[in-house]
């Protein structure tokens, strides 16, 4: 294991952020991130779950500045379960670091959303 990291987002405060600014939700995630299987933009639980694993990967890596939010996707894998693709600096770092694989876990309930992630040589 070359790294961990875990994150928890209120998930009416993300919601009511995400409302406040309506640009936010551009900056934070890619397209692909905001639009769930059915087309339709992803509930904000479902959000909230993302900018947490996105979170968690910045911590997995020693939180390090320069890091751009797109550079962390986050989508279903084709066996529904939830997978990182990276990119840009966080691909760069994780590259240095030895890290060639992620491991993603997702959950939602009442108003928290948490991910953790596990990095991996």
């Amino acid at each position: 294991m070359a790294g961990v990291g875990i994150d928890v987002a209120a998930i009416t405060r993300f919601g009511l952020a995400l409302e406040r600014n309506p640009g936010l939700a551009d900056r934070l995630f890619t397209p692909a991130e905001l639009v769930g299987p059915s087309g339709a933009r992803r509930a904000t639980a479902s959000l909230a779950a993302r900018f947490a694993a996105k979170e968690a990967v910045a911590k997995c890596l020693g939180a390090p500045g320069g890091l751009r939010w797109h550079d962390v996707e986050v989508h279903t894998g084709p066996d529904g379960r939830p997978a990182l693709h990276v990119r840009g600096g966080v691909a760069a770092l994780a590259g240095q670091l030895g890290i060639s694989s992620w491991h993603l876990s997702l959950t939602h309930d009442a108003d928290v959303a948490s991910a953790v992630v596990i990095a991996s040589s």
